[in-house]
């Protein structure tokens, strides 16, 4: 019986083990962002005397001051609109690459892909330079276009979308094709809808990276009316520093719709990640 008991207990103090680590773990992640939301809720001269725990007589000033007055709402509105704009076309240009990969059969196709698994190994910092002259030659600096259009393909999305098709039966594809369906029908009607995680998953891979873009929209626009919101955040660490609870505003104002993203869109990530991992 004593063996029975201590054997039992062995997994209860393992999982105790495992809960006490993530909460820990969880709490140094969510300090910083605790902090920050406790000191965007405070006068800037109650940040004077030290560190603030608790917002004793909390105010809202600091968002209308960071919205109207630091432009951080016209920042968020470039943001979405670039944000929109890739990911939009990066999950298109991703949907036909993995289709393509994964059911075609074309010449050098195996060569082809490849090359685009090495454009992942390229830093972005290689190709900046000419990229940023091409922008010039066009006449884009200052434009919407010179933001999202270097963005319109990436070699994760195929991949990624590749390995997702992969996991659609042979089976579909030859009723499918019994059934009168071009590759287009069938992209659009089975393959799509079955791999809707696996998109959604690349859809938030896309809009979180170009969410967060800092050095190409830093080289590419001088006017506000373009400027993102990483941009937008750094001008008002600048101009605001007699008001840091202003640029703590700011700062939450630009996190919330990534945060707000995530918790909606959190189990079509882990599915779409985890998606053909287990076969049976």
């Amino acid at each position: 019986m004593a063996v029975s008991i201590s054997v039992s207990q062995r997994p209860v103090g393992r999982s105790i083990a495992r809960y006490f680590v993530l909460i820990v773990m969880a709490g140094l992640i969510l300090f910083p962002i605790y902090i920050t939301i406790v000191n965007s809720l405070m006068e800037p001269t109650a940040l004077a005397n030290g560190p603030v725990w608790w917002p004793s007589h909390p105010t809202l000033s600091n968002y209308a001051t960071a919205w109207t007055n630091a432009h951080v709402g016209r920042y968020l509105w470039n943001t979405v609109i670039v944000a929109v704009g890739i990911t939009a076309l990066q999950v298109s240009t991703a949907i036909l690459g993995g289709y393509a990969f994964a059911f075609l059969n074309f010449p050098l196709k195996r060569l082809m892909f490849v090359m685009y698994l090495a454009t992942l190994m390229i830093p972005g910092e290689v190709t900046i330079i000419q990229n940023v002259q091409t922008v010039h030659d066009l006449g884009w600096y200052n434009s919407y276009a010179a933001l999202i259009v270097p963005f319109i393909a990436t070699g994760f999305g195929a991949f990624l979308l590749r390995q997702s098709f992969l996991a659609v039966p042979a089976d579909l594809q030859d009723a499918a094709a019994l059934d009168g369906y071009g590759h287009w029908r069938f992209l659009r009607r089975v393959v799509v809808p079955i791999c809707r995680p696996g998109i959604a998953a690349m859809a938030l891979f896309a809009f979180l990276g170009a969410w967060n873009q800092y050095l190409w929209p830093l080289l590419v626009t001088s006017d506000d009316r373009y400027r993102t919101v990483q941009i937008g955040l750094k001008q008002l660490r600048t101009e605001n520093l007699s008001s840091v609870t202003v640029v703590f505003a700011g700062t939450v104002l630009a996190f919330l719709p990534i945060a707000l993203l995530l918790l909606a869109f959190s189990k079509q990530l882990v599915r779409g990640l985890t998606a053909g991992a287990v076969k049976g």
